[in-house]
């Protein structure tokens, strides 16, 4: 019989797609070509709106990758993930070159969220199955929070909170649990703690670095962690490589630009666009528990913190 002859470019994703059981025949393979600028430039347009508000928009790229670029499902998460790992240190570059990543609130966010996710994993796979109401609670935290910051928060807003030495280990504590939820569910911590954050007085100019840095180490701790879990449990969801390392080109680069436009903003509009983001995390959330498509991963898989 005659050897098959195939595109050099797809080639790779035909026979990952063959082996997982996917489909690989011509239509698919002639996606991949446009796949990736228009990935690339969705993600940078993604992280360029998102990075201001300190959320990098990794549960945000999980419709348009389903729904847009087509990517098959099995593969959605470490895709994202990708996504979220690369393109988060553009933003934390720019803040890094601004001298605001080394305030107290950014030391207190890491310190509890990187034992937090750790452990947030370890439940998930030892403990936990995929129960998704958590995903219920979260929307019905973020959409009120969002709804205020976006009608309200600019004549209400709170003085900020005296950084005494209980309000530190709130601040922590608070950390902690968001980072342990971003394991145990594989959601994102910033798009969480931004809004609470913002509620209880701090500036999304110092809100943006701490949360974005929490994130990216987040992600970081989260893929290491899974990756021994999953050494030990088995199983595995290949990424679409390409595809991921597009979207983190094109979201580095968005976050760079976001980061750098947000010193630009006033205060009161970066509110409304933090509102606006937590509310669309709220709805994602919501629709997610209600149709059942549950984005968060199942035992010994890559989580997908956003």
């Amino acid at each position: 019989m005659g050897q098959r002859v195939c595109h050099p470019w797809p080639c790779g994703y035909v026979r990952d797609a063959e082996r997982r059981g996917l489909p690989a025949g011509p239509g698919y393979a002639s996606r991949v070509h446009w796949q990736w600028p228009v990935g690339a430039a969705l993600a940078f347009l993604l992280a360029l709106l998102t990075t201001p508000a300190g959320v990098s928009g990794a549960l945000l790229l999980l419709p348009i990758q389903l729904s847009v670029l087509h990517v098959p499902s099995p593969s959605v998460t470490p895709t994202n993930l990708l996504f979220n790992v690369a393109a988060t240190p553009g933003g934390l570059l720019r803040f890094a070159r601004e001298q605001r990543l080394r305030g107290p609130l950014t030391g207190l966010l890491v310190a509890g969220t990187l034992p937090g996710v750790i452990a947030g994993a370890i439940l998930r796979v030892e403990v936990f199955s995929g129960q998704r109401s958590f995903t219920v609670i979260a929307g019905l935290v973020l959409l009120p929070l969002g709804l205020w910051l976006l009608l309200g928060a600019q004549s209400l807003a709170r003085p900020r909170p005296t950084p005494t030495r209980r309000h530190r280990q709130a601040m922590w504590l608070l950390a902690l649990v968001v980072g342990t939820i971003g394991g145990l569910y594989g959601i994102g911590g910033g798009s969480i703690l931004a809004p609470i954050l913002i509620a209880l007085g701090y500036s999304v100019y110092e809100v943006a670095p701490a949360t974005l840095a929490a994130t990216f180490l987040t992600s970081l701790a989260g893929v290491a962690t899974y990756q021994v879990l999953q050494a030990v449990h088995g199983g595995a969801i290949a990424p679409q490589w390409i595809l991921g390392a597009c979207l983190g080109a094109g979201g580095f680069a968005g976050s760079y630009c976001g980061a750098r436009l947000q010193s630009r903003l006033p205060e009161r509009n970066l509110r409304r666009l933090l509102g606006l983001i937590a509310c669309l995390v709220a709805a994602r959330y919501l629709q997610t528990a209600v149709t059942g498509t549950s984005s968060r991963p199942q035992p010994a898989r890559h989580a997908q913190p956003a």
